[in-house]
């Protein structure tokens, strides 16, 4: 049996990140001694705040080759989502336009296929399209879907379960070409691949809490040359250009642009040692559990991600049987029923496959005997009698 830890190793790491101490220590000081209003730009302490708020919104600009005043500052990923889809298609509802299509792929987030699918009852034509076992959208199979006149496509960058990375460049362009505008939920790739919005992309929707920020804080890009258009979806003091009003959280926000900052330094070195990990921590469940699997593409992915098919044991199972390993499952919990995962289906896999599946994620903070450990801890999990006797 492998030994257990002194603290449960994390390895969920597309569910959410640590905060890094140099993200902390930059924004504890707007909720104590600098806690202005950015909005109050008639004194020293409201100015203050509004300073610190554009070196944030310059630093996430920076990170993706956008201009600062394209970033309007959101709570998060869903929030942006959620504004560039119903915002584009709203604004477009108050146009003399023929395009009612919205196009996006069946193993996008949740918050992004509800979006669109919302739409249906405003008038709007959700088109949903497959990916191949890989998890990529065949390009092919966009330009046939674009065939009738489209408003707006919107692909993930990185998925979330899977960690395979969308060539935003070249389905930008095909959207470009048929005149539709591109929208990239980009919470799981900002800040971990490079993104640039030159390569088409008009709309991009970032969050903090995938990049060792804190939760409850976000952004999204809305190009100004060709101008974007959005219908802001609730009424306040028009902040954010008009888009998001509310006053912001600029604590968060300064965290946010801090973990942009480092992210930009250290993309690459985080890359290489993560990927270093990944593959040992594969390399070692392979070598004692003939019979995994890896899904999806094994190239277009993320450095931190795996999702592995276990050959005999249930996810669920595994999780019990080492409880000091932080994983998620290939399943989705809605109230009290649990079944296999829309985004593990999209990809081909049986329910009795998904429901052997997990996802692992490897991050910042992973240590070389983190991954060790956790390799024992599943390698002995799968061994275990219970594990064998739910299979």
């Amino acid at each position: 049996m492998a030994p257990r830890p002194n603290r449960p190793i994390y390895l969920d790491n597309q569910a959410t990140t640590a905060c890094d101490p140099r993200v902390l220590a930059a924004m504890l000081p707007f909720f104590t001694e600098r806690y202005g209003n950015p909005h109050s730009a008639e004194h020293a302490m409201g100015r203050d705040a509004e300073a610190e708020v554009e070196v944030a919104r310059g630093r996430i600009a920076a990170l993706i080759g956008a201009e600062a005043r394209e970033i309007v500052l959101t709570s998060g990923a869903t929030e942006s989502n959620n504004i560039a889809i119903k915002g584009a298609a709203r604004f477009a509802a108050g146009q003399d336009t023929k395009r009612r299509r919205i196009v996006t792929v069946a193993s996008e987030h949740k918050c992004v296929l509800e979006s669109v699918t919302d739409l249906a009852g405003e008038g709007f034509e959700p088109v949903i399209l497959p990916v191949g076992a890989d998890g990529l959208l065949d390009p092919a199979v966009l330009r046939a879907a674009l065939a009738v006149p489209t408003l707006l496509v919107s692909v993930m960058a990185v998925n979330n379960e899977t960690g395979v990375i969308q060539d935003l460049a070249g389905l930008a362009a095909i959207a470009r070409e048929a005149g539709a505008l591109f929208h990239t939920d980009a919470a799981q790739g900002f800040g971990k691949i490079p993104l640039d919005v030159a390569d088409g992309i008009d709309l991009m929707s970032i969050s903090g809490h995938k990049i060792y920020g804190p939760k409850g804080v976000g952004a999204l890009y809305v190009r100004r040359r060709p101008r974007v258009r959005l219908l802001a979806l609730f009424s306040g003091g028009n902040q954010e250009r008009g888009l998001r009003s509310g006053t912001l959280a600029t604590p968060l926000i300064v965290a946010l642009g801090e973990a942009a900052r480092l992210a930009g330094l250290e993309m690459d070195s985080d890359a290489a040692r993560i990927a270093g990990l990944r593959d040992h921590l594969l390399a070692t469940l392979r070598a004692a559990l003939p019979g995994l699997v890896l899904n999806a593409s094994p190239t277009a992915r993320i450095p931190g991600n795996l999702n592995l098919t276990f050959p005999a044991a249930r996810a669920e199972a595994l999780m019990r049987a080492a409880p000091d390993l932080c994983v998620s499952t290939g399943s989705a919990c809605s109230s009290a029923e649990v079944e296999p995962s829309y985004v593990l289906r999209a990809l081909g896999l049986s329910d009795d496959a998904a429901a052997r599946t997990l996802r692992i994620g490897i991050g910042r903070f992973t240590s070389p005997a983190d991954i060790d450990a956790a390799a024992a801890m599943l390698i002995a999990a799968h061994a275990a009698p219970t594990s064998q006797s739910e299979a």
